[in-house]
Parts: structure tokens; C-alpha cells; sequence
């Protein structure tokens, strides 16, 4: 009795130990994250890329940025399971250039694209698949 005591105490401390060592997740809630560019003495900054997150944790915004200014803009709207519902696609004067509805797979992962004009009409569709090479 006194042997698996033991062993299971040494079981516990394995899996406390193992869990300790795993890294923590950020908090993305409400969180903007900016990028920037330097030169090698760390001299000139410059924006490259701003991502900005809600109160839930999601990705809602995402901005890339040239010298000159804004190159591009996404806005990410979320449906009542959480997944991406749709994404915009804003050109460097903000104009709205595409955007993307989706269909997701049993396993939350994308299945179908598709891709709009500003206009509303559909321009591309894609469709995903998932191939699990085994060994390798």
C-alpha cells in the first residue's frame, strides 16, 4: 500500500511539474499589438502593423502599413459560435476592395470561402482540405 502511495504521489508531482513547464497563453482581451520597423541602430521607427482585439479575446482589426501610410486594412466580425463570419478587406484609402464569408467543417475548421466584390458579387470560391500524413 505504502509503494503505490508513493507512486502515485511521484504520478502527481510528474504531472504538476510537466503543466508548469508549458507557456501561458497572452491575454489578447482587449489588447492592440504594434509592430515596428528600425534600421540597424534601432534609429528611424516605423508602423508596420497594428492587430487590435475586443473585450472577447478576438481579432477584430488587422492594419499594415507602408512608409507612406496605410497599405491595407481587414475588419473581422465574429458569429454566435465565436468563428469568423466575415472578413473586409479595405484598400490604403479605406475603401472597402473585397470580402469573405466562410463555411466551417464538424471540426471548427474552414471548409468554404468565399470571396465578394464591393459590389456583392461573388468573385472566387474556395474550399479547403484537411490530408493527415501519418509518419512522416
Amino acid at each position: 500500500m505504502k509503494k503505490i502511495l508513493t507512486l502515485l504521489a511521484s504520478a502527481l508531482l510528474l504531472v504538476g511539474a510537466a503543466g508548469a513547464q508549458e507557456p501561458q497563453k497572452m491575454n489578447k482581451k482587449n489588447l492592440v499589438i504594434k509592430e515596428w520597423n528600425t534600421d540597424p541602430k534601432g534609429v528611424n521607427k516605423v508602423l508596420d502593423h497594428v492587430t487590435t482585439f475586443n473585450a472577447a479575446g478576438q481579432k477584430i482589426e488587422e492594419i499594415e502599413y507602408t512608409t507612406s501610410g496605410q497599405k491595407w486594412r481587414k475588419r473581422f466580425e465574429y458569429g454566435a459560435d465565436g468563428k469568423v463570419s466575415k472578413e473586409y478587406v479595405y484598400d490604403e484609402r479605406n475603401r472597402l476592395q473585397t470580402y469573405k464569408t466562410f463555411e466551417f467543417n464538424e471540426f471548427a475548421k474552414k471548409k468554404v470561402q468565399y470571396t465578394y466584390s464591393a459590389k456583392g458579387k461573388l468573385l472566387t470560391i474556395k474550399h479547403y482540405e484537411y490530408i493527415a500524413q501519418d509518419g512522416q
